[in-house]
This record gives structure tokens, C-alpha cells and sequence, in this order.
């Protein structure tokens, strides 16, 4: 019986991005997803990852729960929670990718690549916890 739904917790610290992804491909190759839509899934759980182990607890090492499931239809849903300080990234305005390179603020750059390359992605702050979801459909 195939598990269409896995979670595990991990230290939000950097080091941990590549543990964090191999968990994530292993399932997706199970669900036999495309590599193309694999890649994009990896670049967009390294950035929420990576801001999580950066920003989310200040001066502790606080924890990350990713929960990865393959919904009716094709798609794979991934949430990440934290206990972190309250922040929802999809309020930071796009970046002006006009302009260019060096006049554009640093960062935020990442976020909207999750953003333009996700089908949805979701944030919610509840019972002291931040809670956001990006969907892809393969």
C-alpha cells in the first residue's frame, strides 16, 4: 500500500538542507514525479528551508516539520511548520525584475522564484506556529 503522505521533523539549521532534500526526492521518485517538476520542487523547499533555519528562531535551534503528500490529481503538496517568530513571506512585495541586477534590492528574490514556479502557495500563522504550503501538480 503506497503512503501518500510522509512527515518528519528536522533541526532548522542549515546543514540540514541536504538531509531535508533527499527526503523530499526519495518520496517524489516514489510517486514516479518528473524530474523537471522535482527540480523546481527542490529549489522551492531549499528556499523556505533555508529561511526557516535562517530567520524563523533567533538565537535557538528551533525545529521544522515538513509534511509532503501527493493529493488526488497529481499533486504534491508540501507544508513546512515552524514555532518560529510570526512571518509570512508572500507579504514582501515582488521584486522590480526590471530593473537592473544591481539596483534591485538583495534578497526576496527566492520567494518569488517559489512563487512563479508553484501552482499555490499558502501562509498561515496558528496556535504559535507558521505554517506554509506550496502545491505543484506533475
Amino acid at each position: 500500500e503506497e503512503k501518500n503522505m510522509t512527515q518528519r521533523t528536522f533541526d532548522a539549521v542549515r546543514e540540514n538542507l541536504d538531509q531535508v532534500l533527499t527526503f523530499l526526492d526519495s518520496q517524489l521518485e516514489n510517486w514516479d514525479c518528473p524530474m523537471r517538476v522535482q527540480m523546481q520542487l527542490d529549489v522551492a523547499v531549499e528556499e523556505l528551508f533555508v529561511n526557516i533555519a535562517s530567520y524563523a528562531y533567533v538565537d535557538k535551534t528551533g525545529i521544522a516539520d515538513i509534511t509532503i503528500e501527493l493529493l488526488p490529481g497529481q499533486v504534491v503538496q508540501i507544508t513546512f511548520r515552524d514555532s518560529g517568530i510570526p512571518y509570512n513571506p508572500l507579504e514582501k512585495p515582488d521584486p522590480d525584475i526590471t530593473k537592473p541586477a544591481e539596483e534591485r534590492e538583495i534578497g526576496g528574490l527566492g520567494i518569488y522564484i517559489v512563487k512563479k514556479s508553484m501552482d499555490e502557495v499558502l501562509y498561515r500563522y496558528e496556535d504559535g506556529q507558521n505554517i506554509l504550503t506550496i502545491r505543484k501538480a506533475f
